[in-house]
């Protein structure tokens, strides 16, 4: 293999540059071109591409976002726009590709391989870590980070006022960030997406943890069937009468920042592992991680299967609580 694309696409996550920087410099040591596509899919239809070279990703481990861009593209959704995508892929002569992203990301790729039988190798970066076959995703650890100093700095004002905080984050479809950063923050509750939310229990369950006294902290994924903060606090205010309920939303903040060492870590070890695979001719897997062991799926079955978190978690919050 001569030359391979690399791009970005879906939500970005800290640590997508430095997977990006991981690919171009372990291609480069084995004399394979990189070309990086702008923007994603889009990009890949209309052509943006930029020859990558040392200079190009030198500086850029630390730095949150990507270099590379991402967009959504409604014309890679059409039979018409993967085949100009194709095309101009082959007027650059590119073998292969390296897909930082979610599964839409590499759905999207997986059918590009499907028609026009161009190899491709995944790195999950996506901060939900929603992906089955790694234990972590590039971004999810800074994601998690950067919700925890959130709450601890909410908790601050929570216990001078005696108030008590829904606090909202990230996770559509999965709850491991709400999950986890519960945890890691000493929050009292967590609401997510894989149980169903009882209000009136729940209101029982903030006034055993209160009394009135102290303040509490509810971590809840957007995903939530209840709703994300805001309805959930709709919801929960008739049952508790007297309290002082305040939400905050955390938002695109879980996106950015300079990522941890171990986001950096992982995007470097499996962007290099990518860059070996396709120099093997392999293709249609996700580089992902298990432990300190780099960890291969099948594309089909990292899109195809959901990941779930230990929901015996929750049971452990429980636990820490005392009346």
């Amino acid at each position: 293999m001569n030359k391979i694309g690399v791009f970005t696409s879906g939500g970005d996550s800290p640590g997508m540059n430095a997977a990006v920087r991981a690919v171009v410099k372990s291609a480069l040591h084995y004399n394979i071109e990189v070309i990086g596509i702008i923007d994603g899919f889009d990009g890949m239809i209309k052509g943006t591409f930029k020859k990558m070279n040392y200079d190009d990703v030198d500086n850029i481990i630390h730095l949150g976002g990507t270099i590379l861009g991402s967009a959504r593209s409604e014309a890679f959704r059409t039979k018409e726009g993967r085949e100009k995508a194709f095309k101009n892929l082959s007027e650059h002569q590119i073998e292969g590709l390296i897909v930082i992203g979610g599964d839409g990301s590499f759905t999207g790729t997986k059918i590009l391989n499907k028609e026009f039988d161009i190899p491709f190798i995944g790195l999950p970066g996506t901060i939900d870590n929603d992906l089955y076959g790694t234990e972590a995703s590039i971004g999810y650890d800074t994601a998690l980070n950067t919700i925890v100093k959130a709450v601890d700095q909410i908790r601050d004002t929570a216990s001078s006022h005696h108030r008590i905080f829904f606090v909202e984050v990230m996770g559509r479809d999965a709850g491991f960030l709400a999950l986890n950063s519960a945890i890691a923050s000493g929050a009292e509750s967590v609401l997510i997406p894989e149980t169903i939310t009882d209000i009136p229990a729940l209101a029982e369950e903030i006034k055993t943890q209160n009394k009135g006294k102290r303040s509490s902290i509810i971590i809840v994924a957007e995903g939530d069937d209840a709703g994300g903060a805001t309805e959930i606090v709709k919801k929960v205010k008739p049952h508790l009468e007297g309290y002082e309920l305040r939400t905050t939303i955390l938002g695109h903040t879980q996106r950015g920042g300079s990522p941890t060492y171990y986001d950096r870590a992982l995007a470097t070890r499996t962007g290099v592992e990518a860059v070996e695979l396709l120099k093997d001719g392999k293709t249609n897997l996700m580089v992902g991680i298990a432990g300190d062991d780099i960890r291969l799926t099948s594309i089909a079955e990292a899109i195809e299967h959901d990941a779930k978190p230990d929901l015996a978690k929750e049971d452990l919050l429980k636990k820490l609580l005392t009346a």
